[in-house]
């Protein structure tokens, strides 16, 4: 009974099967959808070969790992403050710049020494008073955080209580929908870190090169990007003996008159060994701010360049010998990593030096100790933010176009500092066309040459970061 139970259940089953197999044969089937085509790879864009030899990199990594060279530790004043600070964010620094486009208009720049604030009165005020409340907000929360926690590691020390307002700040509720729509869901614009100091040292000098991380910044500053960053400033222009001074800017090729635009705007900026890697310009070095940018072949790399070419015995103390380079085809700036002694280049080598306070120190020692990298300074400074030469193209209301150059109209020293600093911190003077555009309709010239007498008023429209036409150490217009 059991077998043909079995047997029955098998003829069963082939009945079905065949079934099946008849019906499958009746239907059309589908064709198979195309094979998706191959993801597209984009070309990897190959290392350039190496600029430093095995025996080189040997050398770079036993000088910066010698005992005494490098230390980090916390600062000083950590002893009786404590370790852990308040300081602004890079995430909220960043969403300030989106807010300052918002309420200044994307193409309207001001001052990295003035902070963006909308009207108390408009249809941004609501704005205004929301974001005051929240970094209000956010500040106090950290500052009590960091209390705390100073607290909990100085234990055997009497701090100084933070002593709350009398009304402390409240939340201030929940961001307007207008603002958040133009500048996104904001960040914490305050935080508790433990900056750190750190001390590098030259076989040439007994003082070591002092720097902290964490910088602490305004704030509603916009441009602060590195935590890891630094700043030092050194001694400024208008501390060098005279003396000094002319005979590097005459070894520049410098009139007196040029020396005098390029020292008032370089107050702005710093001195030849001034250092700066915080901030949206990546690494800054030198009295206009030369800066790397992220991909490391900006003016920095063309002041290294131009050392190269003056003086490579320089050169080759100042940079080389201590692992810093730049690539022979486009100047790209190139590092060799003090611990590990690998080869870095552009990007990577950037951060490298914003990292490593060892690289950093590079930059300061060279523009304090070397009359080479100086004069280097000076020369690109000149070839790359010179305004006098800059053409000023002008379409009149009536359709005739007129073009010229700067110096044209721009006669003074003060109006060239004026400009000259436009240059320097923002790259351009595009608002130039616009105001001389407006004055030539103004007074009905018709001709940038005519423009001279009213060299004034354009000059007090072009107003940056500092004015210029107060200062008595330049010549005025007349």
């Amino acid at each position: 009974m059991r077998s043909r139970s079995i047997f029955t259940l098998c003829a069963l089953c082939a009945v079905g099967l065949t079934g099946m197999r008849d019906v499958g044969a009746q239907q059309s089937v589908s064709p198979l959808p195309p094979a998706p085509p191959p993801p597209v790879i984009p070309p990897v864009t190959p290392l350039p070969p190496p600029l430093f030899s095995d025996r080189e990199r040997s050398a770079v990594v036993a000088y910066w790992n010698a005992p005494g060279r490098y230390e980090a530790a916390a600062p000083p004043e950590a002893a009786a403050a404590g370790p852990w600070q308040v300081r602004l964010t890079p995430e909220g620094s960043t969403w300030l710049l989106a807010y300052q486009r918002a309420v200044r208009g994307a193409g309207k720049v001001i001052p990295p020494t003035q902070d963006a604030t909308a009207a108390a009165t408009g249809p941004e005020a609501e704005w205004e008073s929301w974001l005051g409340a929240r970094i209000a907000f956010d500040r106090y929360q950290a500052g009590l955080t960091a209390t705390r926690a100073n607290a909990a590691v100085l234990k055997s020390l009497v701090l100084t209580p933070l002593v709350p307002p009398a009304l402390p700040p409240l939340s201030p509720g929940p961001i307007p929908p207008a603002l958040f729509a133009a500048c996104g869901n904001p960040p914490r614009f305050a935080s508790v870190v433990a900056p750190l100091q750190y001390l590098v040292r030259f076989d040439d000098s007994r003082d070591p090169y002092t720097y902290q991380d964490n910088v602490n910044l305004r704030a509603r500053y916009a441009y602060y990007r590195f935590p890891q960053g630094t700043v030092a400033y050194g001694q400024k222009l208008k501390d060098i003996a005279p003396s000094d001074l002319d005979r590097l800017f005459q070894k520049a090729g410098f009139t007196p008159s040029e020396q005098r635009v390029f020292t008032a705007v370089s107050g702005l900026e710093g001195g030849f060994e001034t250092v700066n890697t915080y901030d949206t310009g990546y690494v800054s070095v030198g009295f206009i701010q030369f800066i790397t940018l992220d991909h490391g072949h900006a003016d920095l790399a063309r002041v290294m360049a131009q050392e190269k070419l003056d003086n490579r015995e320089d050169y080759q103390s100042d940079f080389r010998r201590l692992g810093m380079d730049i690539q022979p085809f486009d100047n790209t700036l190139t590092v060799l990593d003090p611990a590990t002694g690998a080869e870095l280049v552009g990007s990577a080598a950037v951060m490298k030096v914003i990292e490593d306070k060892r690289l950093t120190a590079i930059f300061q020692r060279a523009g304090r100790r070397s009359e080479a990298f100086r004069v280097a300074q000076i020369k690109t400074a000149r070839a790359s933010y010179w305004p006098a030469s800059d053409p000023v193209p002008v379409t009149l209301p009536n359709g005739t176009f007129v073009t010229g150059v700067v110096s044209d109209f721009i006669k003074s020293e003060a109006g060239l500092a004026t400009l000259l600093d436009r240059k320097v911190n923002i790259g351009n003077i595009r608002l130039l066309t616009e105001v001389v555009a407006r004055t030539m309709a103004a007074h009905d010239v018709q001709k940038l040459a005519d423009l001279a007498p009213h060299e004034r008023e354009i000059i007090a429209a072009m107003r940056y970061r500092s004015d210029f036409l107060a200062d008595q150490t330049l010549s005025q217009p007349k």
